[in-house]
């Protein structure tokens, strides 16, 4: 199965190629309005992935059990 970050990502080209290709300017600002809206997607998608990592490092750090830290 496609990730989010991967998904977003290729549709994102695929609409910005498309608007290259596109034959009148109503189809290529179509196009682009798609393409952004892809990109706003892996925008949020990334920043949801970077926050969970930070907040993945930062437990990390600490002992899970008090007594732990002791020894």
């Amino acid at each position: 199965m496609e990730s989010d970050l991967r998904f977003f990502r290729r549709r994102a080209n695929e609409e910005m190629a498309a608007a290259q290709r596109a034959v009148t300017e109503a189809a290529r600002a179509r196009r682009l309005v798609l393409a952004d809206a892809f990109l706003q997607r892996l925008k949020a998608v990334e920043a949801c992935v970077v926050s969970s990592q930070l907040d993945a490092s930062l437990v990390a750090e600490r002992p899970v059990f008090p007594w732990a830290a002791a020894e």
